[in-house]
This record gives structure tokens, C-alpha cells and sequence, in this order.
């Protein structure tokens, strides 16, 4: 399905690149699918960040229970 969506837009993409060319198209339409993308993309990016940081605080507490696990081992 995804595979679907990129070509979808693609080509969405290149028609509205075709307009642009032939100086038939609308400024404010393109600004606000800027606008837009932008805003999806910094909400994306934040989630990102904060799932990488709580998957580096569980592999910070697994590597500790492994030492702990390990020194047990030891004694």
C-alpha cells in the first residue's frame, strides 16, 4: 500500500511541476502544501526523538541488568 501512496503522489508531484513550468498554477495552493508537510514533518521528527530516547533508556536499564547479572556470574 505504501509503495501505491508514493507512486500516488509522484505523480501528483510531476503534474503539479508540469503546471508550474507552464506558469498555470496557484502560489498560495503550493504554500499551504509546504506549510503542511512541514508541520507533518516536525510533528514526525518529535515523535522520533522521543521514541529514540525511550528506547535509549530501556537499553540503558537492560545493559545494567546484564552487568549485574554478569558480576553475579563472577562472584
Amino acid at each position: 500500500m505504501m509503495e501505491f501512496l508514493k507512486k500516488a503522489t509522484e505523480w501528483v508531484l510531476d503534474k503539479e511541476e508540469q503546471a508550474a513550468q507552464n506558469c498555470k498554477i496557484d502560489l498560495e495552493d503550493v504554500q499551504k502544501q509546504i506549510n503542511l508537510i512541514v508541520s507533518k514533518r516536525e510533528k514526525l521528527q518529535k515523535e522520533c526523538e522521543e521514541n529514540l530516547a525511550e528506547l535509549d533508556h530501556i537499553l540503558k536499564r537492560l545493559e545494567a541488568i546484564k552487568a549485574k547479572e554478569e558480576s553475579c556470574r563472577r562472584a
